[in-house]
């Protein structure tokens, strides 16, 4: 997901060679890089593979039915990896050569001082084992300002599914009514409720252990609360790779100390619990709320079932209420199509047809995501926080780049993994590994 993202968050591709292009694009007879994809229908068997998520898999695999009843002639072969293994999966089938569309991690270039740095993905598209999609005529119906964002040396090689929010807690308004709790928009506040919960005997946080990713969730809300603006991010990234700044410097270890804040208001042994299980936790009341992206909306709100009513925030981890008072989001799931695709007219037909107005506002509906066209309605979910989300932030991750000569304990480079009861340690022991596998690069 470029540093912690759904893999955390996202995944990856490796690439290719560039050779392939004008062979694959001249042996396909349903459209090249630059053709109007729709010139005639497609046929065959069209392979699809993305990163699992619960809502999105359904959501994908409506478009699937939806586009094979308008094509009878073509076979949709879609498949789901988990985040973990996604990167292997893909990198296997890419070599074969038998997967038409798929998702890329990022279309991030890394700044001069991180360069060599950039994803696998990233490699595939600039090395010529991507299509090219810039002159599709369905780009043009997505945002030019999402566009920008994943855009390689003025070149498009993805369609963005949507966006989503990752900084934000849902919470329980039932409970935090019962209280006399207020949504907390300070740091100092976000103690005074995780104080009164604990004091009536409600567990404040659920958090996904198991995974580890989940619990990276609140080292973002941490990073964003104090490092809030675009200037300061980039400016911290490239500190790190200069080393004109330690991440055992007292202002660094404090985002560790906050996110340690978080595991000691969770539920017990919650390292072991599962990602998938929380939600359902938490409509049971076992918890008051649980860092979770807006992706995973239509599985709280199915888990919940209207038994209470519940809402969304910024994790206010900054200490003043400017910090605080947004959301930080990133473009989901990025489809790309493969030069050496087998079925490159089916996989150009089928990212028309997802594109489309009305298969699009399905689409999201399901899987959760906000936007990525204008013009299409969103769910009264995303309307209620969108006073969080006017202006799009992205997120620490869009900023740091890792160094793949630095030992794991480095590769966020805030160690949320280290500390207990995920690791072994406290903020500034697993500071203190974090700096050490990060001095050990250079």
């Amino acid at each position: 997901m470029s540093g912690f993202t759904r893999r955390q968050i996202l995944t990856a591709g490796l690439g290719l060679t560039a050779a392939g292009v004008a062979t694959s694009t001249a042996a396909c007879s349903s459209g090249g890089a630059n053709s109007d994809s729709s010139a005639e229908d497609p046929s065959g068997e069209l392979s699809i593979m993305v990163s699992s998520a619960n809502a999105s898999d359904s959501a994908f695999e409506q478009v699937n039915k939806d586009f094979q009843e308008k094509f009878p002639d073509v076979t949709v072969k879609f498949t789901t990896v988990p985040n973990d293994t996604y990167e292997a999966s893909l990198s296997s089938r890419l070599t074969a050569k038998n997967v038409d569309i798929f998702v890329a991690k990022s279309m991030s270039i890394p700044p001069s001082y991180a360069e060599g740095s950039e994803e696998d993905s990233v490699r595939l598209a600039l090395a010529g084992g991507m299509l090219e999609l810039t002159d599709q005529a369905f780009i043009e119906r997505f945002d030019s300002s999402v566009l920008e964002t994943i855009t390689l040396e003025d070149k498009l090689f993805v369609v963005p599914t949507g966006l989503s929010y990752t900084t934000g807690l849902y919470y329980n308004k039932d409970i935090f009514e019962a209280g006399g709790l207020e949504v907390p928009t300070t740091y100092a506040e976000l103690q005074e409720v995780l104080s009164s919960l604990k004091d009536a005997g409600t567990t404040p946080f659920g958090i996904g252990g198991k995974e580890s990713w989940p619990a990276g969730l609140y080292m973002l809300a941490a990073v964003e609360g104090l490092f809030p603006s675009a200037d300061a991010k980039a400016d911290l990234a490239e500190k790190l790779w200069s080393n004109e700044v330690k991440l055992t410097d007292p202002d660094l270890v404090e985002i560790l100390k906050r996110v340690d804040l978080a595991y000691q208001n969770a539920q017990d042994n919650f390292a072991g619990a599962s990602y998938d299980a929380v939600p359902g936790g938490f409509a049971s009341g076992d918890f008051a709320m649980i860092a979770d992206g807006t992706w995973n909306q239509p599985v709280v709100d199915a888990a919940v079932d209207g038994a209470f009513e519940y809402g969304y925030f910024p994790t206010p981890m900054g200490d003043d209420a400017a910090s605080n008072d947004h959301l930080t989001g990133k473009v989901e799931l990025m489809l790309g199509v493969a030069t050496d695709a087998p079925n490159q007219g089916a996989a150009l037909a089928w990212l028309d047809f997802f594109s489309e107005k009305e298969t699009y506002t399905s689409f999201i509906e399901t899987a959760g995501y906000s936007s990525a066209q204008p013009d299409i309605e969103q769910s009264e979910f995303l309307e209620s926080i969108a006073a969080y989300t006017e202006e799009f932030s992205t997120p620490w991750s869009h900023y740091w780049f890792a160094n793949n000569k630095a030992g794991q304990d480095a590769a966020f480079p805030f160690n949320y993994p280290g500390v207990k009861p995920l690791g072994s340690g406290t903020p500034e022991q697993a500071a203190d590994a974090a700096q050490k596998a990060w001095g050990g690069a250079f």
